[in-house]
């Protein structure tokens, strides 16, 4: 098959978006699938054989990482000369609006997908007044497409009491060759520690935004006085997080990338992850792929992937964040426990693998081809 994908962000940026397409694209093009992505300027114009068309864009105010690229007529040339069977969406916002104009123009059969719950973070960006407004463009853009995939139980259901219809499910997928708890060192947990490998260490990953509620972690830290809490990522909101979080045992580590990322995850002792807008949340799987216990907000896809006091540990967003302080203790506290949960953990993530998340959706794709073929027959 021959795959246009068009994303509203795309490396070199990183986050939970990215690492799935990124992914997704390698197992496309091993399966000797070709893929053409269409994405915001980012410097790239290829990625594992895929070709990367760059379209020009500027840095959204609120989030000067993110890029928005207006769409353009040489995107239509572009893909006239790819030829593609068919055209995914991801997330469309902007950019993804020229690939539903050029699937009904063009006549080449279209999937979307949702991955990024935008209607919730507009409360964060005190625009909460938009959200009705945003869901109806967000329906009439998703349902012209065919089939339109969640990453999570949780976001179908909300996809469909929105008037959104054709929804299914995009299983979640996990690199457990990068991921894995032999990983862990003393050295990472040095690092991340600030030079305190022996007080316990609680690990975040992820954007530094507004709508991930990391200031909901500092409760947590001063209830376990000498613990240690180190943020790995970074965004927007870091500055507002370090006035938050002065004066606490908390370590601002910026990025970190490929197997130090997983020596990372696999060398903290609980991650945290407070976050109520998650569609999926990759990087809780990534944390339990490398063996560390996940305490995380009962919201959104995260169900879908923990299991409370199985594989990790849930508490209820809304209630007081006492539920979370008790949890972690309990965590640190119990180290046969502990340890029977980083094993839970990492049996789930193995049974999640890229390639058969990236089998899924080439027979979705298949269908939805077939299905237009068809329908041109009749």
């Amino acid at each position: 098959m021959r795959i246009a994908l068009f994303t509203e962000t795309f490396l070199p940026k990183v986050d939970g978006i990215v690492t799935r397409l990124r992914h997704t694209v390698d197992h496309l093009q091993r399966n000797s699938d070709q893929v053409l992505v269409i994405a915001p300027d980012g410097g790239i114009t290829e990625h594992k054989g895929a070709k990367v068309y760059g379209v020009t864009g500027f840095p959204l105010p609120l989030y000067p990482e993110l890029k928005m690229a207006l769409p353009r007529p040489a995107i239509g040339y572009v893909l006239e000369q790819f030829k593609p069977d068919i055209i995914h969406v991801v997330n469309p916002a902007v950019l993804g609006l020229s690939g539903i104009f050029y699937s009904k123009m063009l006549k080449i059969p279209l999937v979307a997908s949702y991955h990024t719950h935008l209607p919730q973070y507009l409360q964060h960006y005190g625009l909460g007044m938009l959200e009705g407004f945003l869901w109806e463009l967000l329906k009439n853009a998703h349902n012209q497409a065919a089939l339109n995939l969640c990453t999570s139980t949780a976001m179908m259901g909300e996809l469909t009491a929105h008037g959104i219809e054709r929804v299914d499910l995009w299983q979640r997928g996990v690199d457990t060759e990068l991921f894995h708890p032999d990983l862990a060192s003393v050295e990472m947990r040095s690092r991340l520690s600030q030079n305190h490998p022996e007080s316990p260490l609680l690990l975040y990953v992820g954007r530094l935004s507004a709508e991930k509620e990391i200031e909901r972690i500092k409760p947590i830290l001063e209830a376990i006085p000498e613990a240690r809490l180190a943020l790995v990522g970074d965004g927007p909101h870091r500055q507002a997080l370090q006035k938050h979080f002065a004066g606490t045992n908390t370590h601002f580590v910026g990025y970190l990338m490929g197997q130090e990322l997983g020596s990372a995850f696999a060398s903290a002792d609980a991650f945290i992850f407070p976050s109520r807008t998650e569609t999926l949340g990759l990087v809780l799987l990534e944390a339990m792929a490398a063996g560390c216990p996940v305490v995380a907000a009962r919201s959104g896809g995260i169900p879908d992937i923990v299991t409370d006091g199985v594989n990790g540990y849930l508490f209820e967003p809304t209630a007081d964040i006492q539920e979370a302080i008790a949890a972690t203790v309990r965590l640190l506290q119990q180290k046969q426990q502990r340890d029977i949960i980083r094993q839970n953990a990492r049996q789930e993530a193995e049974s999640w693998g890229w390639g058969s998340a990236t089998r899924q959706l080439q027979n979705y794709y298949q269908k939805v081809i077939f299905s237009q073929q068809l329908n041109k027959t009749v």
